[in-house]
């Protein structure tokens, strides 16, 4: 590269990472009813993940290719009592490398901190907050299910799902996990270093790249707004379900209660005797069918949890990664570049006062060799920016490969709405010809209420 200077790119320019370049002077470091279509994560297709013919900067999946690429379980594994505090475990399996191992929290954190360094380009999704003191189920089962949500867009992201150290924290089973992921990625430097496109990310680019992504990050922001009021939505529908089943139970057993009531009759209400026990005999045979009916309520609630609610943090989390890529690419490589740009304008200037004031020569060369220094940082900062830019454009295409997600997430909600509704009401259906005892009317004529239906087609 020669002397000239590069105008910065501006402010508004969309990705990329903090932590490619230790610093400015130096070379970065080498680091019954209608069912819905509900999308099934089937077994991998290798075909599926191989390299785009033509132009690398597309990518060529469909959401079902990447759903299918690997199905994360995480679960919990029994608290153990340490020395002097208990820690939590997870039993992690892979359906595509057909691995269990154990995982501790902090095991997920170095994990993490190793996918930073090796993709600064990348969406890395966030993990959970660490634990905090006095942490109850709620919060474990929580973290439980983002780390579950967390390690299944990393399994599904095609850079992240083709590295050793996926496949490594997926399957090793040694006693110290956190060094040989440390160990693994030491000295391999980041993508960048070791992509063979990299130098050449430019050539691939759209000539409107800062309006496109300007507008894409826009849209994102839009979208993870709307996504999070929907899934609050969704919580609290969930959350009414689990709740309704508590309120139905209780009303049951309160009936129960009504029905098992041992207190003796007054004498003013002797004449009333047969009638007051054939109606605690009634309610005490309800309790069972609200039972059944609290059963299928929170049967409705924790599917709705699983199959709604949870998909859609899943979307969520790889919006945020998005929103996250973008500041670090505005924090990182585009900042240190145009501080680059800017230091090596005031040793130009330096050069030229020199050249005019007649320096020593040992001077004026020594000065030219950190302009040449200058010069090279710079030019690998430019081909990081691009390099970023390259890397986001392909993350904007990998969100819009989510966006079909919707669709399921849709279906499984109507879904979940029409299998409870129709389960509940077969069993209110199956309880109503037990009411009938509980209506006497004049000379033990049985007369149950009617349903307004059934009143607007009676004549007055």
């Amino acid at each position: 590269m020669t002397g000239r200077a590069m105008d910065p790119l501006p402010a508004a320019a969309v990705g990329s990472a903090a932590e490619a370049e230790a610093d400015e002077e130096a070379e970065p470091p080498a680091t019954g009813s209608p069912v819905l279509p509900v999308i099934e994560w089937g077994d991998p297709d290798p075909r599926s993940m191989q390299m785009p013919q033509g132009n690398p900067l597309l990518l060529p999946y469909t959401l079902q290719e990447l759903l299918a690429r690997d199905s994360v379980q995480v679960e919990l594994i029994p608290e153990k009592k340490g020395l002097f505090l208990k820690h939590v475990e997870y039993e992690v399996s892979s359906q595509r490398f057909k691995t269990s191992v154990c995982r501790r929290y902090n095991d997920f954190v170095v994990f993490h901190e190793m996918l930073l360094h090796k993709f600064p380009y990348r969406m890395v999704p966030a993990l959970p907050p660490k634990r905090v003191l006095g942490a109850d189920r709620e919060f474990i089962e929580g973290r439980r299910r983002a780390l579950k949500r967390f390690i299944n867009l990393v399994a599904r992201h095609p850079p992240f799902s083709e590295d050793t150290t996926l496949k490594l924290f997926l399957s090793f089973s040694g006693p110290d996990v956190q060094n040989r992921l440390r160990e693994a990625a030491q000295g391999v430097g980041d993508e960048f270093l070791n992509c063979k496109l990299a130098t050449r990310a430019k050539d691939f680019l759209p000539a409107d790249i800062q309006t496109q992504f300007a507008m894409s990050r826009e849209l994102i922001r839009n979208l993870y707004n709307s996504f999070y009021k929907l899934r609050d939505r969704a919580e609290r529908i969930a959350s009414r379900a689990i709740d309704n089943a508590a309120d139905l139970l209780i009303f049951g057993k309160e009936l129960s209660a009504l029905g098992s009531d041992m207190t003796p009759l007054p004498s003013w209400a002797t004449l009333h005797l047969s009638t007051w026990a054939s109606l605690k005999q009634a309610l005490k045979g309800l309790s069972v069918e609200f039972a059944v009916l609290a059963d299928k309520a929170a049967q409705q609630g924790r599917q709705e949890e699983n199959d709604v609610v949870e998909k859609l943090n899943l979307f969520l989390d790889l919006l945020q990664a998005y929103k996250d890529l973008c500041e670090r690419h505005e924090k990182g490589v585009l900042h240190k570049h145009q501080r680059a740009l800017h230091k090596y304008g005031l040793m130009k200037r330096q050069m030229m006062s020199a050249a005019v004031q007649n320096c020593e020569p040992e001077s004026v060369e020594q000065l030219e060799s950190r302009i040449v220094e200058q010069e090279n940082v710079i030019q690998t900062m430019e081909l990081r920016n691009y390099f970023s830019l390259y890397c986001l454009h392909q993350e904007t295409q990998l969100v819009h490969v989510y966006l079909p997600l919707t669709s399921h997430i849709l279906g499984a909600f109507v879904n979940s709405q029409i299998q409870g509704h129709k389960e509940m009401s077969k069993v209110w259906n199956d309880l109503k010809p037990k009411l009938s005892c509980l209506f006497t009317g004049p000379h033990s004529v049985l007369t149950p209420p009617r349903s307004p239906a059934e009143d607007s087609l009676c004549p007055h």
